[in-house]
């Protein structure tokens, strides 16, 4: 199966004011000056501490990028007269920065607040230490510039294992993911599934914003899962593992029997287990799909089941004795 990867989405910027209204709660943000610069866009994921620029090498300043004081930078401005540290933060400052964020509960020297209000540049504090609040705008950041793509789909957590269905319009992905559903698993979205690039290797899958965990069952029409199934019955984003593709029996396509080889697909340049699972009037797509998510946690924890029973047979193939024909070395009595 090919999936139309043409229309993978990427921000290229987010303002200020977007970064301050999702992160002063998480992070403990707090604005230090006048409410200005919000407009300023953020064109970059990565942070940097402006310890070199503050004393005065300004060739490599990466001035586009949030800024972050922490004790180190504090220090080194307390340590200066009012007249030089003035003059070291104009330095900085008249570039066009995004804002500025200081760690550790440290209070800000007067020179900082005047010119972030001269200059309208944002300036926040936070009572995390440095390590850490860098730790969390990267990855808040990383979020928001990662790329994303749409896909139609159900997307599932079966025992831990981030399952997505997918198949032709009419098919029953979302009769599926309901079945696993009212088995106890836990839907994360359906109809349309956003995955997220989150580093190397790694695809995050969510819902949307509008439909959440509503779901479409031709012939009944919309239902809440939350509403109807409780809270355990939902996750908000999942780890992808696993794709599942649902298809009507082929005869004249030849489906793997063994699972000896593997099948994998790519997804904004990511290998991902891949599974065809034909539909026949009979076959319990539920019970196989719980299977699919058990086999990936036994290869996933070193147990191949298909490679184990090959092994034993030719094991047995090169004892070449009469043993081969039998199961058992000899009959119990059975007795009740």
């Amino acid at each position: 199966m090919k999936i139309d990867e043409s229309h993978v989405a990427k921000k290229d910027n987010i303002s200020v004011e977007f970064f301050y209204n999702n992160t002063k709660e998480k992070f403990k943000i707090k604005l230090l000056n006048d409410r200005v610069g919000f407009d300023r866009l953020i064109k970059d994921q990565n942070l940097h501490r402006p310890g070199l620029p503050l004393a005065g090498f300004l060739q490599l300043f990466s001035f586009t990028r949030i800024q972050v004081f922490g004790n180190t930078e504090m220090r080194y401005l307390h340590s200066l007269s009012s007249e030089d540290r003035k003059k070291s933060l104009e330095n900085i400052f008249k570039y066009n920065i995004p804002c500025f964020v200081i760690t550790n509960d440290n209070e800000p020297v007067p020179e900082m607040i005047e010119l972030a209000n001269k200059y309208q540049t944002p300036m926040f504090s936070s009572s995390y230490s440095t390590t850490k609040l860098i730790y969390l705008i990267t990855d808040f950041l990383d979020d928001q510039f990662a790329p994303r793509l749409s896909i139609h789909g159900s997307f599932v957590d079966v025992y831990g294992v981030g399952m997505l269905v997918v198949g032709k319009s009419g098919i029953g992905k979302s009769e599926v993911a309901l079945d696993l559903v009212e088995r106890g698993h836990r839907l994360v979205a359906d109809d349309v599934v956003i995955l997220t690039k989150k580093g190397e290797g790694i695809l995050m899958g969510s819902g949307t914003d509008l439909v959440k965990h509503f779901m479409e069952l031709r012939g009944i029409g919309i239902i809440d899962i939350r509403s109807m199934f409780g809270v355990r019955a939902i996750r908000f984003q999942k780890r992808l593992e696993v794709v599942i593709e649902l298809e009507i029996w082929d005869p004249s396509t030849e489906y793997t029997r063994t699972g000896l080889d593997n099948s994998f697909m790519t997804l904004m340049d990511i290998e991902m287990p891949y599974v065809k699972l034909p539909i026949l009037p009979g076959k319990n797509v539920t019970v196989i799909s719980e299977i699919i998510a058990l086999n990936y946690l036994l290869r996933h924890y070193g147990y191949d089941a298909a490679k184990v029973l090959n092994e034993r047979l030719t094991h047995k193939i090169k004892l070449k004795t009469a043993e081969l024909n039998r199961t058992i070395d000899y009959f119990e009595h059975d007795f009740e």
